[in-house]
């Protein structure tokens, strides 16, 4: 299993330094510290996933729990688009995917508050990425929100870059949510509750 470049720089220095206070005979420091770099190592793994291939199909950016299904007020997508959101506890995998092939038409990033990624009002008031995906003939669009832990938002992509669907785009540190917007007359595959898996979970159905 790989893992995430972003997890790197974390990894080593934790256990570089748990190394050294081993060596210096500070046994308990050191033990703890290397500990914390081997959860690193587990929370920026970074699993091969298989990609369904089937026409029509948007993917779950994102492993974790959907907390919401819902048609919000307001949308990157306009009137009418179904929000899915995804909780990221800091024991699902982070690395965010793309929801469907196309090319990135808007990447907005908007700095904010930190509440609990599972809080509904999150979506509005974190600091978020957003980001409209198009594919010529419909446009899905996701945030990249960030949770009380969280700090650190991680989107690779540019506009006008291309990608396939269920490629690696980016990541949240540490705990977070990811909202998902599909267009008026998606069918919805998942409800509340539902554990989903990110590039491999289909979470709608385009018309």
């Amino acid at each position: 299993m790989g893992i995430a470049r972003e997890g790197w720089p974390y990894i080593l220095t934790l256990v570089g330094a748990g190394s050294l206070l081993w060596a210096l005979h500070w046994h308990a420091s050191g033990a703890s510290l290397a500990a914390l770099g081997l959860f690193c190592a587990f929370f920026f793994r970074d699993p091969e996933r298989e990609i369904p291939d089937a026409a029509g199909l948007v993917l779950s950016p994102a492993d974790g729990r959907v907390v919401d299904v819902s048609i919000p007020a307001e949308s990157p997508l306009g009137p009418g688009a179904t929000r899915v959101s995804i909780f990221l506890s800091i024991f699902d995998v982070h690395v965010n995917r793309a929801p469907i092939a196309g090319r990135v038409e808007r990447v907005e990033y908007h700095p904010g508050e930190f509440l609990p990624a599972f809080d509904q009002k999150a979506s509005l008031r974190n600091e978020q990425n957003s980001v409209v995906l198009t594919d010529e003939t419909t446009r899905v669009a996701f945030k990249q929100i960030a949770g009380l832990i969280a700090r650190r938002i991680v989107f690779r992509k540019h506009v006008d870059d291309r990608v396939s669907r269920g490629e690696r785009v980016g990541m949240i540190k540490f705990g977070s949510r990811v909202d998902v917007f599909l267009p008026a007359g998606t069918f919805v595959k998942v409800k509340r509750g539902d554990r989903v898996r990110g590039g491999s979970s289909v979470i709608g159905e385009l018309r």
